[in-house]
């Protein structure tokens, strides 16, 4: 299935983009479920923003750096030195009960995350967080009518020159790694192009486990469930 320009006529005068992103992220979510193990949880938590939040209950039962089976992720684009900040002035609030533990997002920028200087600080110091925690992160940009690379200003936040970000849209993860040269992060970029297919990246989870993240496949799904035809389009 051809990616779509959702936020422009004549699509966006047929569909609501939100209605669409609310769909496939559902769908994206039920997809991570069918192949996660049992202890770990996908969760589509629209709020607009638009994200897929993976929980683990137990990590005991992961193996370091074990990919999904039948799945052999590939090389990062780039590998980039990462500095934690070490000095925090923050209130948190935990819940004493037990329950999920945030292992994993997936991110759908809309175009509320863009459209201002304080919403991009927002998502980028959300995505920085992730990082910090480690939680495996993959962001995806389909927004056509914002011209604003939050891939491009998250590598700017973590202090390191950007050699991948060009105008357009996207999607990119990112995994925390730990190595004996210290801390870095490793990025997978991949530029996406209107008409064409959607790529398949890797979600890393804390513990070394490497999900398969086919976006063309639920894309195409969530095209067909609500209806988007393509003669037009």
């Amino acid at each position: 299935m051809p990616l779509f320009d959702h936020f422009r006529p004549p699509l966006s005068i047929r569909r609501h983009w939100h209605s669409f992103h609310n769909s496939w992220a559902t769908d994206l979510a039920a997809d991570l479920n069918k192949r996660l193990p049992t202890n770990y949880l996908a969760e589509a938590n629209v709020r607009f923003g638009i994200e897929i939040d993976i929980a683990t209950y137990d990590e005991t039962s992961l193996s370091g750096g074990v990919a999904a089976p039948g799945w052999t992720p590939p090389a990062p684009t780039l590998t980039i030195p990462y500095a934690d900040t070490t000095e925090h002035v923050e209130v948190l609030i935990y819940q004493q009960a037990d329950g999920p533990r945030l292992a994993g997002a997936i991110e759908l920028v809309s175009p509320s995350n863009v459209d201002r200087q304080t919403a991009r600080d927002a998502f980028i110091s959300k995505c920085v967080a992730y990082l910090s925690l480690p939680v495996g992160l993959l962001m995806v940009d389909v927004v056509t009518d914002r011209h604003t690379n939050l891939h491009a200003e998250l590598i700017s936040r973590l202090g390191s020159p950007d050699t991948t970000a060009s105008p357009g849209l996207y999607a990119t993860a990112y995994r925390r790694a730990e190595r004996e040269t210290g801390s870095s992060v490793d990025i997978w970029v991949k530029r996406l192009t209107l008409g064409q297919e959607l790529p398949t990246l890797p979600l890393w989870l804390p513990g070394g486990l490497c999900l398969e993240v086919a976006l063309e496949e639920s894309y195409s799904r969530t095209c067909l469930e609500q209806r988007v035809i393509t003669h037009g389009a």
